[in-house]
């Protein structure tokens, strides 16, 4: 999964960000993106999309990938925004946001000088390539999809304890037919994409 990197960092490139998102296709609650910078050495073990990993694994992964990172940053944008612009436009300024919000351990800013992203592209000025399906492809991009899925699944915790009656904590705002008719039942809550449930508001 390194193939990718290993051509950046070759052509003279040394601080890419790795940028996958989470959430594109819920009902309910925050786009979530994770932008990344990994080391060149000390790869961690098991990395891969996140959809292909259990729970319990992208939890010890996620750890793991945070204690061995050069920096990372998160992303958020809410359902409100999301009814406004449409997820597309969400999802990429959730992306740039991410990379904005890039950090080291102690805090510190960190700019990078490449960007990977996972079949996007970001508006800034920073060379940049897509890649489909690159949270399979890329070890970088993979190490976002799980920190994104993470914090994001820790969220739907929140929302849980806050929205009672949707069962978030369950299926994480995805349109099941359990959430389906708990919205019908319920009305949509205030983090629900209106625009996503116009069909099942009919």
């Amino acid at each position: 999964m390194l193939e990718i990197e290993n051509s950046i960092w070759k052509s003279g490139f040394n601080n890419i960000a790795c940028i996958d998102e989470v959430g594109r296709g819920c009902l309910a609650g925050d786009v979530v993106a994770c932008a990344i910078i990994m080391p060149k050495t000390s790869l961690v073990e098991g990395v891969r999309d996140s959809k292909k990993l259990s729970e319990k694994k992208r939890e010890i992964l996620y750890d793991q990938i945070l204690s061995h990172c050069i920096a990372y940053g998160i992303g958020r944008v809410s359902s409100s925004i999301i009814d406004k612009i449409n997820i597309k436009e969400a999802t990429r300024l959730a992306m740039k946001i991410a990379v904005e919000n890039l950090q080291d351990g102690d805090g510190n800013k960190v700019y990078p000088d490449f960007l990977l992203v996972d079949a996007e592209n970001i508006d800034l000025e920073i060379p940049q390539e897509s890649i489909i399906k690159g949270d399979d492809r890329s070890y970088g991009i993979g190490c976002a999809s799980i920190i994104a899925k993470v914090f994001r699944d820790r969220l739907c915790l929140e929302w849980d304890r806050e929205f009672e009656g949707y069962n978030l904590k369950k299926h994480k705002g995805y349109g099941t037919k359990e959430h389906i008719e708990n919205i019908k039942t319920l009305g949509p809550s205030s983090i629900h994409r209106r625009s996503f449930l116009k069909k099942i508001l009919k």
